[in-house]
């Protein structure tokens, strides 16, 4: 079963395994878990068919978490969370909470304030690192500010490059105010233009993300630093993504940027052993 879930992230091309790799095989194997019913919640929003129908299976699955807390599993991605849940503490809350934020995909496509999208994003990203630094283990409470902010700033990212394929989908993430004060209209964003505003705002838009990086990374104890390298790793390819957008001036209308494979292993590595280095020092 660890073994199938492990494929399933590695062929998502996800991030996430990347900063697996360094983790012992029980931290290794329950994070595949978590990534795994996460990933088959934030897939139905995806999905073809009705809202009320996509309704119906992620209440299936808050059913299904209900028997998984009760020791009654009956899917193997919530078997093998279970086997997590006996050696870590996570909050059913936070699955809840995850499963909320994918319910706001199923009717909500605009954001009218920063706020309104922070909400969103603490669901269904924030509230994951939380549940993650469940597994990595921490002391100091201070490091869930640290998993907070973080996805904020994941997740900001994941918005920026996705601009595109969000659109397709009729979603739009940047929120309404600020497209009204750098004058980029909702019609500019659906159909990929690059207008005079655009630019100025996704400069801010990313400044925005970057906040959040700086954040994370001064909210995190140092004591509890060793413990989130695989946290620090996910961070530096995400860091890495945004300031390759940035290079290619935003021109994420085109095609998707990504990190070649090589570079995130490399990233891994360096952010591991300077991670290592760091706290041994």
């Amino acid at each position: 079963m660890s073994e199938a879930l492990a494929t399933l992230v590695r062929k998502s091309r996800s991030s996430f395994y990347y900063s697996f790799l360094f983790l012992p095989r029980a931290k290794r194997e329950a994070l595949y878990a978590v990534y795994a019913l996460c990933r088959a919640v934030d897939d139905i929003a995806d999905d073809s068919g009705d809202v009320e129908a996509k309704a119906e299976r992620l209440k299936g699955w808050r059913e299904e978490l209900d028997r998984c807390y009760a020791g009654r599993p009956t899917h193997f991605i919530t078997r093998a969370l279970r086997d997590c849940l006996s050696r870590y503490p996570i909050p059913k809350g936070y699955f809840d909470e995850v499963i909320a934020g994918v319910e706001m995909d199923l009717t909500v496509t605009r954001y009218p304030t920063i706020a309104d999208l922070a909400r969103y994003c603490y669901r269904v990203a924030s509230v994951v690192g939380l549940i993650c630094i469940e597994i990595f283990g921490y002391r100091r409470e201070a490091t869930k500010e640290y998993a907070i902010n973080l996805g904020l700033a994941l997740q900001l990212t994941n918005i920026l490059r996705d601009l595109k394929t969000d659109g397709r989908r009729g979603r739009i993430y940047l929120p309404q105010e600020d497209l009204e004060r750098f004058g980029y209209s909702e019609d500019d964003l659906l159909h990929c233009r690059y207008t005079p505003g655009f630019f100025p705002l996704m400069r801010f838009e990313a400044d925005r993300a970057r906040d959040y990086f700086r954040r994370a990374a001064e909210s995190l104890p140092s004591e509890d630093r060793k413990n989130m390298a695989a946290a620090e790793i996910m961070g530096r390819i995400y860091r890495e993504t945004l300031e390759t957008i940035a290079r290619k001036e935003f021109r994420v209308f085109e095609d998707r940027i990504a990190l070649p494979r090589a570079r995130k292993i490399r990233l891994a590595l360096t952010t591991w052993a300077q991670n290592r280095f760091r706290v041994q020092g």
